[in-house]
């Protein structure tokens, strides 16, 4: 297992920006695929993005597509979210995972090691 620390979160503006910042540790960080998932109040965890173990794939949830980015920087054991253009709607907690999958990346259910999440509120 993983330990993930995510931080970053706070109050911004609508159409503003805010990185998300998520460091493992316990094990070798270039052997995981890594997700962004959030959840809202009263809704459940969705995904939002996902990263290959090399940094070399990535996937979105349609509803960031070209707003947010996810990349990795492996030698600092980190994986990033960088968020443009936010909107109300992206207010959540917003949790980092690990996977050692290669696949199946945009399902919960694949990720083996979760943050704590840290909180993210986009004012309109």
């Amino acid at each position: 297992q993983v330990q993930l620390v995510e931080s970053g979160g706070g109050l911004v503006q609508a159409a503003g920006s805010r990185r998300l910042s998520c460091v493992a540790s316990g094990r070798t960080f270039s052997s995981y695929s890594m997700g962004w998932f959030r959840q809202a109040p009263g809704k459940d965890r969705e995904f939002v993005a996902a990263i290959s173990w090399s940094g070399a794939s990535t996937w979105y949830a349609d509803s960031v597509k070209g707003r947010f980015t996810i990349s990795r920087d492996n030698a600092k054991s980190t994986v990033y979210l960088q968020m443009n253009s936010l909107k109300p709607e992206d207010t959540a907690v917003y949790y980092c995972a690990a996977t050692v999958k290669p696949y199946a990346l945009l399902d919960r259910g694949s990720y083996t090691s979760w943050g704590q999440g840290t909180q993210v509120t986009v004012s309109s």
